[in-house]
């Protein structure tokens, strides 16, 4: 049985003769919380884009749950369990908390015009399985009393926390997270933290995060992954990464990478 939910082999990504991702290889096992860091364009996000569907490789492979999904379309991935969240929380600003969550699954009877026309009482019964679900998330995310909230008035904070239960919504095996503490107060940080430990421990969500604050890293991560010119530098624990001298001198200074087109 393969241990890992997620593998890389070779990926490479070029915007021109610029290596963003340059033959990275790397694997992420089924219930872990792997962090990955490194300096500013290191390729980390490119990766994360790569993975979810959102750019085209240029070469190498992406394996989910042993199938090659390389280039396929984010949606498609949505409904296979691999999700990813962004840097920039994206909700529905005019839909409350709980409408926002209500959005998420799909194919719901509702939107099928015949369906709503000649079974109202199958789609009165499936919202309101949805909606039961939506309010145990809110529970589960301490955000009950913004249940009716509009999402465009939350604080970025608490976005991140609606965006991380979106991923709830859905039978969620990898949530990819892009910053998910960047521009969150400490309070909510803590319980953002809280909320991903619960998730991996008692549904068994994996996740993969990218993140620039290393204390979160280190309260949630094991291992950390360090990118550096769009490839692996380095895979262990977060205080062996503090202490190894390519790490550092990645942050100190880098070089950039092309593609030889001869």
């Amino acid at each position: 049985m393969n241990e890992n939910i997620l593998e890389i082999e070779h990926l490479s990504k070029y915007f021109g003769g610029l290596a963003a991702v340059s033959k990275c290889s790397l694997k992420i096992k089924k219930g872990s919380i792997t962090g990955i860091i490194g300096p500013n364009g290191s390729g980390k996000t490119t990766l994360f884009n790569l993975i979810a569907g959102n750019l085209k490789t240029s070469e190498g492979k992406v394996i989910f749950n042993n199938e090659n999904i390389t280039d396929t379309p984010s949606y498609e991935l949505f409904s296979k369990g691999l999700l990813r969240t962004f840097q920039i929380a994206h909700e529905f600003t005019n839909l409350s908390v709980l409408e926002n969550l209500m959005m998420v699954p799909g194919n719901q009877s509702g939107e099928r015009l015949m369906t709503a026309l000649m079974r109202p009482s199958l789609v009165k019964s499936e919202e309101q399985m949805i909606k039961q679900k939506a309010q145990d998330v809110v529970d589960f995310l301490n955000l009950k009393h913004l249940s009716n909230e509009l999402a465009g008035n939350l604080s970025g904070g608490q976005k991140k926390l609606l965006e991380l239960g979106r991923t709830m919504m859905v039978d969620a095996k990898l949530v990819l997270l892009d910053e998910v503490g960047a521009g969150v107060n400490r309070t909510l940080l803590k319980d953002l933290g809280t909320a991903i430990e619960r998730l991996n421990k008692e549904q068994g969500y994996t996740f993969c995060m990218i993140e620039h604050d290393m204390d979160f890293i280190g309260r949630l991560c094991d291992p950390v992954i360090v990118m550096a010119e769009g490839s692996v530098l380095f895979e262990g624990s977060v205080e062996d990464a503090k202490k190894d001298e390519k790490v550092i001198e990645s942050y100190l200074g880098r070089g950039t990478k092309y593609k030889d087109n001869n």
